[in-house]
């Protein structure tokens, strides 16, 4: 992650820079143990929302956020729709 740079119809650097930043460095965190997550139990490694765990673990497979290879597996009984995530190291 070394040039970060958000976008979007509504980023203004001024408002969410820091909050964007903080949000992808406590995501990377805990991802880059290549385990497998929830997106609940990363909510709970980073008290971030989920959705914006989601947004973030978009932007991590950018060119920009490092390219990061973000694997993407059903957990249990696929029509409970519970997926898992994990960072490849």
């Amino acid at each position: 992650m070394n040039k970060i740079r958000f976008d979007g119809d509504t980023y203004d650097p001024k408002h969410d820079l820091v909050r964007l930043t903080g949000q992808i460095q406590r995501v990377f965190e805990t991802m880059k143990d290549g385990k497998w997550y929830t997106l609940d139990e990363i909510h709970k490694a980073t008290n971030d929302p989920h959705a914006s765990i989601s947004a973030q673990l978009r932007n991590l497979r950018k060119e920009r956020f490092g390219s990061h290879v973000i694997e993407k597996r059903c957990k249990g009984n696929r029509s409970n729709g519970l997926w898992e995530y994990s960072m490849e190291i």
